[in-house]
C-alpha cells in the first residue's frame, strides 16, 4: 500500500484499493444538512487517456490552469507550490478526468501571504452544480457534484477518494476547518460523476 499525502497541509493517508464488497467510511460531516439525493446526472460516455489543462467551477468562480503533480521523494503526494498565481494540480497516477476511475485533483484554500488559493470557496458546492476539466486533446468532461464533504485529516477517507469505481468521476481536495498553527485539521472533498462529454 501507499501513503498518499492529500489536502495542503500534510497529513497521510493509505491508498487503498476498493472493491465491490469494500466497507466504505461514511462518518465524515458532508455539506449542509440536505441529506437528499444529488439530481442523476445524464449517463455520458467514457473517454481515453488526455491530461486536464484547465478546470472551471462557474458556482464559485474558479477558472484555473491545472498543473501535473505526481509523488514526492518520501513517496507523498505532490501539492500545487505556494505562488501568487495559484494553480489547480491533477495526480497524474490517477485517471484523467473522464476516464473510468476516480480523477483527483488537489489545490490550496490559502497560499501564505499570497492571500487566498484557488479552492478558497470549494466548500461552498452543493450537489447538482458543474464542473468542468478542459482536456490537452481539446476535448472536456463535465462532472455533477454528488457530495461534499469536511473530514478531518486523521480519518482521511482514502478508499472513498481513491478507490476503483466502474464509471468516471471526479474528486476535488483542498484544506478546511479550523486552523492549527501553520495547517488546517481539516480536508474538504467534493465527489463529483461524469454527466457530459464534448469533443
Amino acid at each position: 500500500m501507499a501513503s498518499l499525502l492529500v489536502g495542503c497541509a500534510g497529513q497521510e493517508a493509505e491508498q487503498q484499493g476498493a472493491t465491490a464488497g469494500s466497507r466504505r467510511r461514511r462518518g465524515a460531516d458532508e455539506a449542509g444538512a440536505d441529506r437528499t439525493p444529488a439530481p442523476s446526472a445524464n449517463s455520458a460516455r467514457a473517454l481515453g487517456r488526455s491530461a486536464p489543462v484547465r478546470l472551471r467551477i462557474p458556482a464559485i468562480e474558479v477558472d484555473t490552469p491545472v498543473i501535473r503533480l505526481g509523488l514526492a521523494p518520501d513517496g507523498t503526494v505532490e501539492v500545487p507550490p505556494i505562488t501568487a498565481d495559484d494553480r489547480a494540480g491533477w495526480y497524474r497516477h490517477s485517471p484523467t478526468p473522464g476516464q473510468v476511475g476516480p480523477s483527483v485533483i488537489l489545490g490550496h484554500v490559502t497560499v501564505g501571504a499570497y492571500g487566498d488559493g484557488v479552492f478558497r470557496d470549494l466548500g461552498r458546492l452543493r450537489r447538482g452544480e458543474r464542473i468542468v476539466a478542459v482536456r490537452k486533446d481539446g476535448s472536456s468532461a463535465e462532472f455533477t457534484v454528488s457530495a461534499v464533504r469536511t473530514v478531518a485529516k486523521a480519518d482521511f477517507p482514502a478508499d472513498d477518494v481513491y478507490g476503483d469505481v466502474d464509471r468516471p468521476e471526479l474528486r476535488l481536495i483542498t484544506c478546511g476547518g479550523p486552523r492549527e498553527g501553520e495547517e488546517y485539521r481539516d480536508n474538504v472533498i467534493v465527489f463529483a460523476k461524469l454527466s457530459a462529454t464534448s469533443s
